[in-house]
Formats: C-alpha cells, sequence, structure tokens
C-alpha cells in the first residue's frame, strides 16, 4: 500500500524533431490523424529539412519509402514521425535517412534529411504529425505544449506521464 501511496509518477519530455509553426494534431488536413485513428499528437510544418530524435528510445520502424519513423522510447511510449503527407507516393524521393531499425537514439540525435522543396512539390504538405501510437492504451496522460514555434532539440511539444 506505501509503495503506491508514495510511488512518484514517471514524466518524459518529448521535444520538437524539426524547426517550425506548431499546429493541434486536429488541424492537420488529414483525417487519419485529424481524427486521432492512430493516436494523440501534435504536428509541426516545418521550417528546415533535418529531423531529430524528439527522446532517448530505439528505432522501431523505419518505412521503407522513409516517409515516417517509428521509435519507443525508454519509458514505452510510441511515437511516430510522419514526414509529411501523402508522401509514400514519393517512394523514398527526397528522404535520407540517417538511422536503421533496431539503433538506439539520442534525444537531439539526426534521423532524416528531408528535401522540403521537393516534398512540397510532389506531395500534398509538409506538414508531419508526431503521433503517440499508443496513447489509446490509457497507462499514461499526455499534456500537450501551447508553444506556437518549435526549436528542434528544445521545444517540449508533448510530456508523457504515468497515471
Amino acid at each position: 500500500m506505501f509503495k503506491k501511496l508514495f510511488k512518484q509518477k514517471k514524466e518524459e519530455n518529448i521535444v520538437a524533431p524539426l524547426n517550425g509553426k506548431i499546429v493541434p494534431i486536429e488541424e492537420v488536413p488529414d483525417p487519419v490523424f485529424n481524427q486521432k485513428m492512430m493516436g494523440e499528437g501534435i504536428a509541426i510544418v516545418p521550417e528546415e529539412g533535418m529531423v531529430y530524435s524528439p527522446v532517448n528510445g530505439k528505432i522501431v520502424q523505419l518505412a521503407e519509402t522513409k516517409h515516417a519513423i517509428g521509435i519507443v522510447t525508454d519509458g514505452g511510449v510510441e511515437i511516430l514521425i510522419h514526414i509529411g503527407l501523402e508522401t509514400v507516393g514519393l517512394k523514398g524521393e527526397g528522404f535520407a535517412s540517417k538511422v536503421n531499425v533496431g539503433e538506439e537514439v539520442s534525444a537531439g540525435q539526426l534521423l532524416m534529411e528531408v528535401d522540403l522543396e521537393y516534398i512540397g512539390e510532389h506531395a500534398s504538405d509538409t506538414i508531419t504529425p508526431i503521433v503517440i501510437t499508443n496513447s489509446a492504451e490509457g497507462n499514461k496522460t499526455y499534456r500537450f505544449t501551447s508553444e506556437k514555434i518549435a526549436k528542434a532539440k528544445e521545444t517540449v511539444i508533448i510530456t508523457a506521464e504515468d497515471k
């Protein structure tokens, strides 16, 4: 009983993986994201094409087309960084991955270089959703920033806390 009473809640901060404008997930022009079908999240309209790890964790997914990266944090939060909308159709063009599946990463580590101009011309949008794919499990609560501008590697965009 005392363990539960005095157990400290554990928090994990998820920092911005990109520089740009922060947008609520509900404003992403794609129902898969704005209706939270994949989970809770936030989005960034990127200003430049460098994508950094928002957490310490492990790369568990790298789409063959390189448009999406999945990371599991040390605390079990599953994060999907989906670069742009309708970018799967680009078949990897405009993306240069700097990591591989199974690799341990540190917050701030470069994950991907992206040609935003190419994506802007050939995909429907450059907006990048950052989604907690296991948010529906209900063992954590999530707080989202009220900041409007993301500074990569610095701005805390999501805080995950054990319930």
